[in-house]
């Protein structure tokens, strides 16, 4: 809805307040039209009517009628006013955006049921819906144990906001042509392979925790890079060793998994095993570091994920009160760069 300068009518305001209120209502029937194949009959054949839909996708005509008049109230298609429905502009992003995809399923298979319990997240400071999958303290401990669907929906999230800013940040830290890096938080090991692939000369070690080395070690192992990809088994909360010295130590998407205090504690320790040459590079999303509204809207929203399911105790931070925390652990920031792939911005730090 347009506003002028923020201005909203009580009846506007009050139209706004039904969506909020009937949110998860529009957000499963969207999610049905998608993977009932309604969208993409509609985007295929630019428009269909009810018969239409119900011979070619076999669904009632009932079925149907509910599902595409809460759609038409919720601006995902439109009407003739004759049963005939196409799709919006909304329509075809929720059909065909990746982004859109990526986030209904994570919010579907990962968020959904866990998030009947945020207020009990809020009050305790745990992660009260994560017993929806497991008796586990975080998300990352029983991550390789979940469910096949949502071990993939989880995975397809982290991968999308990711995967996009590879080649940029590869660019980056290679400029100086390193010679050892350290993954931490290496999870599939996916990015260390790409580093490899990038450079003949490096050698990576990944640290993470033992459940997620072992899911990085079959997909190393595919790639025949066990003699370039070295592990580090850690839990960074309760390190019982210092890290290994290295050139480089990468951060991607990883401490936005702790609180601010945890932050400070990982760089802290971090640090001891840098000397001054070395460079950590910190790559994150930070919400208030964006080009596009919808960016910034789903990384606050993301926050809430943390705080019902993941830890408890983390979020997506704010990059001017990122900031202090790298400075609070004995680093400072040398460089930043913005943008990096969909939303990312890598900070380059140096020991203080």
């Amino acid at each position: 809805m347009e506003r002028s300068k923020g201005y909203i009518s009580a009846l506007g305001a009050k139209f706004e307040a039904q969506k909020i209120a009937f949110a998860p209502v529009v957000f499963q029937v969207t999610k049905v039209l998608r993977d009932k194949g309604v969208l993409t009959y509609l985007k295929k054949n630019r428009h269909g009517s009810i018969e239409e839909l119900a011979k070619a996708l076999g669904i009632s005509n009932y079925g149907l009628r509910i599902l595409l008049e809460m759609a038409l109230a919720a601006e995902v298609v439109h009407s003739n006013g004759e049963d005939i429905y196409s799709l919006t502009k909304i329509g075809h992003f929720i059909e065909a955006d990746e982004m859109t995809k990526v986030n209904m399923d994570f919010v579907n298979d990962v968020c959904y049921k866990g998030l009947f319990h945020l207020e009990e997240a809020i009050e305790k400071g745990i992660p009260a819906g994560l017993k929806e999958f497991g008796d586990w303290a975080t998300i990352y401990e029983g991550l390789s144990e979940l469910d096949a669907n949502v071990k993939e929906s989880w995975l397809n999230f982290d991968h999308f906001y990711s995967d996009d800013s590879f080649p940029e940040a590869l660019k980056i830290i290679f400029k100086d042509k390193p010679r050892t890096l350290l993954d931490v938080g290496g999870n599939t090991g996916k990015f260390s392979i790409k580093c490899c692939n990038y450079d003949s000369n490096i050698t990576v070690t990944i640290v993470d925790l033992p459940g997620q080395i072992e899911m990085a070690t079959r997909n190393i192992e595919m790639h025949e890079l066990t003699n370039r990809i070295n592990y580090f088994p850690l839990n960074v909360l309760k390190p019982d060793k210092l890290l290994p010295k290295a050139d480089v130590i990468w951060m991607s998407q990883f401490l936005d998994c702790f609180s601010e205090e945890e932050i400070v504690s990982i760089l802290s320790h971090a640090a001891k095993s840098m000397e001054f040459k070395s460079k950590l590079y910190i790559m994150e999303t930070f919400w208030d570091n964006q080009k596009f509204p919808a960016a910034t809207f789903s990384l606050v929203a993301t926050s809430v994920y943390f705080t019902a399911m993941a830890n408890g105790n983390s979020k997506m931070y704010g990059k001017s009160r990122f900031v202090k925390l790298v400075e609070k652990a004995g680093l400072k920031v040398m460089e930043e760069d913005f943008p990096i792939g969909v939303s990312h911005t890598i900070l380059t730090c140096k020991l203080a």
